[in-house]
């Protein structure tokens, strides 16, 4: 009884307006346990473990390996067997695996528990925006999962300065199970107070318009998948990279204050992920509203190479971010906008999935570079040119399909 009286609730009682925030945290913990190694690296995990920048960038990048693997049977189930345990389950396995990161004793198991929090986490990103799917219209779409989504660069603006000050009181380690552990505790709230099917949520699911075989493969899923893939190449070089790259533009400040700086450029690009969003909401149109900010995050990184007046390049880094933060939202009423049903599940998993082998290569590609060059700048250069290249894949997309 006392099971019925708790899955009563929270099919009865929670406001539709609580819901997003909620995920908002989710997402907060889960981005932040996602990319923290970009801070322990630089400030004593790197030299403790002997990390050459390659291995680091692949200890960072394998995460997205056992995300690909993963991801779409991940967002079916969670399509199948509802939100509330399916996530609640995801939560408990990241929040395990990250906490036990506090206790790698070297390079290969850094690599092997990364490989496993991409396992542990798969489906948890897609599963959400399918989620919101079923909550809120087509025509609020980018401005909803603006809001949600604005949890990357809050956490890393929050994140940078708490792992910095956690790191300067403790240490790397402590940092890792620190903040590994409020995913653990949040899988119980949500396994006992999110709404847990679709049909418990206020709309409908969206009715199936492709079969599921035509969602895996067709052209235009494949295309928005190297569209995703471009901004996300951005989003994790400057997750794993820009602290390193900040210590050598700031050699005298402090972890903190590093963190500080590190926080300006997502402060910035959280405020304009929602406004162009709500803009992008506001007009209707859709391809460019993706492919401008990927023109200008591509363009500006670059340029950030060449300044070496410090605060010159921060604003060209922050521009950078700015393009990114505000690409993202707005893509995701691009592939929602003509799938749903399993489809959107399979869909949306699938455009996540291989959009987020980026994660993998962009850190693995600009740490072997730096290596290999002996500077950061053949590595950004890639990024640039994948975004610009990404951006010009988006407009030939158009701003979206009519529903099949």
């Amino acid at each position: 009884m006392g099971s019925s009286r708790r899955h009563a609730w929270g099919k009865h009682n929670v406001p539709r307006k609580l819901i997003l925030p909620y995920l908002c945290l989710l997402y907060f913990i889960n981005y932040l346990d996602r990319v923290n190694i970009g801070f322990a690296g630089p400030n004593g995990m790197s030299e403790e473990l002997k990390l050459s920048a390659t291995v680091f960038g692949f200890a960072s990048g394998v995460f997205f390996i056992g995300y690909l693997i993963l991801e779409v049977p991940s967002n079916l189930a969670l399509h199948k067997f509802g939100a509330r345990r399916w996530i609640a389950r995801i939560m408990v396995s990241w929040g395990i695996v990250a906490s036990a990161m506090a206790f790698v004793p070297n390079g290969t198991v850094l690599v092997a528990l990364r490989f496993l929090l991409g396992v542990a986490e798969a489906g948890f990103f897609p599963g959400i925006i399918l989620y919101l799917t079923y909550w809120f219209p087509e025509k609020d779409r980018a401005r909803i999962v603006a809001l949600f989504m604005v949890a990357v660069p809050i956490s890393t603006a929050i994140g940078s300065t708490l792992s910095g000050l956690l790191i300067q009181v403790t240490d790397w380690r402590t940092m890792f199970l620190i903040e590994g552990l409020p995913a653990i505790a949040l899988a119980f709230v949500t396994w006992f107070w999110l709404p847990d099917k679709p049909e418990e949520a206020i709309e409908e699911a969206p009715k199936e318009h492709w079969p599921l075989r035509k969602a895996l493969t067709h052209p235009r899923i494949l295309a928005l998948s190297f569209v995703y893939f471009g901004i996300v190449y951005g989003l994790y070089t400057l997750g794993f990279f820009l602290p390193t790259i900040i210590k050598g533009l700031a050699p005298g400040a402090n972890i903190v204050e590093r963190g500080l700086i590190n926080a300006i450029p997502y402060v910035l690009g959280a405020v304009a992920m929602i406004l162009w969003a709500r803009h992008g909401d506001r007009t209707g149109e859709r391809k460019w509203h993706v492919a401008a900010p990927m023109l200008l995050g591509g363009a500006a990184i670059p340029v950030a190479l060449y300044l070496s007046n410090p605060v010159a390049a921060m604003v060209a880094v922050s521009i950078c971010a700015i393009g990114v933060c505000a690409a993202l939202p707005t893509f995701w009423a691009l592939p929602t906008s003509f799938l749903g049903g399993t489809a959107a599940a399979a869909g949306i998993a699938l455009i996540n999935s291989l959009g987020n082998v980026s994660g993998f290569v962009a850190p693995y590609v600009t740490g072997w570079l730096r290596d290999l060059t002996g500077t950061q700048k053949t590595g950004l250069w890639v990024v640039g040119v994948t975004m610009v290249t990404a951006a010009v894949v988006a407009l030939a997309q158009g701003a979206g399909a009519k529903k099949v």
